[in-house]
């Protein structure tokens, strides 16, 4: 089979957010309970409660709110007890240029929460791997990373970059190990790219 030959995937599904479902998400237990059932998969409001040590009663409203918003949904497949199950509505959540140059105060206090949050949880996703990583083969601790770099760029080039690295992390997307290989695991990915000051030499 040639290149051309392979089947195009199909394009991700994609929540483009606009300042109602930004307001909607911007709380941290709705971050996390969207972020979990996209990482661990479909849920009930109880089985959420104990991943992330909450109350069913605050999942459940939670849960509510981002369904009223369009970020979960009831999952047709499991729905069939006295239990109501939910999945994300989306594979992932994209915040465009529109959103970010919003004049709006509150547009914009939404949008630091979020981004706190989501520095929140790549923090405790790292902090958790250098706990675990006893636990794992000695090939993922071989193969994991946590560089940083430091590169002197443009906004031109910068956004360049970003957009590089995102085409690079789809193209891995779209090409899974083959069914059988050893030690596979969902691997996560985060990526950083902002401006930075240098620290004046008297350190205030």
């Amino acid at each position: 089979m040639t290149d051309d030959d392979r089947p195009v995937p199909p394009p991700r599904n994609v929540h483009h957010l606009n300042p109602r479902s930004l307001r909607g998400l911007a709380h941290p237990l709705r971050m996390r309970l969207l972020s979990s059932l996209r990482l661990d998969g479909p849920a009930t409001a109880s089985q959420l409660a104990a991943r992330l040590g909450e109350s069913s009663g605050a999942t459940s409203y939670h849960l509510r709110q981002l369904a009223e918003y369009g970020f979960v949904e009831d999952d047709p497949d499991r729905g069939k007890g006295r239990e109501r199950w939910w999945r994300s509505a989306h594979q992932g959540t994209r915040t465009d240029e529109e959103l970010i140059r919003d004049p709006s105060p509150e547009v914009q206090g939404a949008l630091s929460t979020l981004l706190y949050e989501y520095a929140a949880q790549r923090t405790q996703e790292v902090n958790t791997w250098i706990a675990t990583r006893h636990e794992w083969p000695q090939v993922w601790d071989e193969a994991a990373d946590t560089s940083d770099y430091t590169l002197t760029l443009s906004p031109e080039q910068a956004s360049e970059l970003s957009h590089k690295v995102s085409a690079l992390m789809e193209s891995y997307r779209d090409s899974p190990p083959p069914e059988g290989t050893p030690d596979v695991a969902k691997v996560r990915v985060h990526s950083h790219i902002f401006p930075t000051r240098p620290t004046p030499a008297d350190g205030t």
